[in-house]
C-alpha cells in the first residue's frame, strides 16, 4: 500500500528520529506536525518550531497546550536562523527537521517559504544533524512562486555528495493541480 505524502512524512521521521532527539518543525503553520514531533521524541526530547507568521505562532502553541505537550519551544523567526536559538547541547542531539513548503493554509498566500532561507536552513541543520538523521521537505508548488522555489530546491539536492547523503523524492505524478512531493535527505554514516 502507498503512503500518502504526510502518512510517509511521518513514518521517515519514525525511522530516523529517536525518543530524546532534538528535532525542528521548520514551519509550524497549524501546529499538526509540531505536535507529532513532541510525542516523537517523547518527554526527554524537544522540539523547536518556527514561523514568521503571528497566526502559526499561535495557532501552533494553542495546539501544543490543549494536547499538554510541554517539550517544544516555538519561535517565531525564520527557519534560516535556527542556530541563533537553539543551545549547543540541543545541537547535538538533532535527529530530524520537518519543512511544510508554501504558505499557511487558511490565511494570507502572498506570504510563501523562499528557496533561499530554506536552502539556508536546510544547509545548516544538516551540519549539525546526527547520523542517519533526517530532513524532510514537503514541497507545494501549485501557488504563486512555488515552480521557482521547487526548481531549486530540487536543483540543491541533486547536488548534495551522495557519499554524504540519501536523497529521496516521493510524490505521486498522476494527480491534477500540482500535487505536492517530499524531498527527504539522511546523512549517511
Amino acid at each position: 500500500m502507498l503512503k500518502g505524502i504526510l502518512n510517509f512524512t511521518h513514518h521517515l521521521l519514525e525511522e530516523s528520529v529517536d525518543k530524546g532527539d532534538t528535532v525542528i518543525d521548520a514551519t509550524c503553520g497549524n501546529g499538526h506536525d509540531t505536535l507529532f514531533l513532541t510525542k516523537l521524541v517523547g518527554d526527554n526530547g524537544h522540539v523547536f518550531g518556527f514561523d514568521i507568521q503571528d497566526q502559526a505562532i499561535t495557532n501552533t502553541k494553542n495546539r501544543l497546550a490543549q494536547n499538554k505537550s510541554n517539550n517544544a519551544t516555538i519561535i517565531k523567526d525564520s527557519h534560516s536562523n535556527f542556530i541563533h536559538h537553539m543551545p549547543v547541547d540541543k545541537l547535538t542531539k538533532l535527529g530530524g527537521a520537518i519543512f511544510n513548503l508554501g504558505y499557511l493554509p487558511g490565511s494570507d498566500k502572498s506570504v510563501i517559504t523562499r528557496s533561499e532561507s530554506t536552502i539556508l536552513a536546510v544547509e545548516g541543520i544538516l551540519s549539525h544533524m546526527k547520523q542517519n538523521g533526517i530532513v524532510v521537505l514537503v514541497v507545494y508548488h501549485g501557488h504563486e512562486g512555488g515552480e521557482s522555489e521547487k526548481e531549486q530546491l530540487v536543483r540543491y539536492v541533486h547536488l548534495l555528495d551522495q557519499k554524504l547523503f540519501h536523497v529521496l523524492y516521493y510524490g505521486f505524478i498522476n494527480q491534477k493541480n500540482d500535487p505536492p512531493f517530499i524531498l527527504a535527505i539522511q546523512k549517511r554514516n
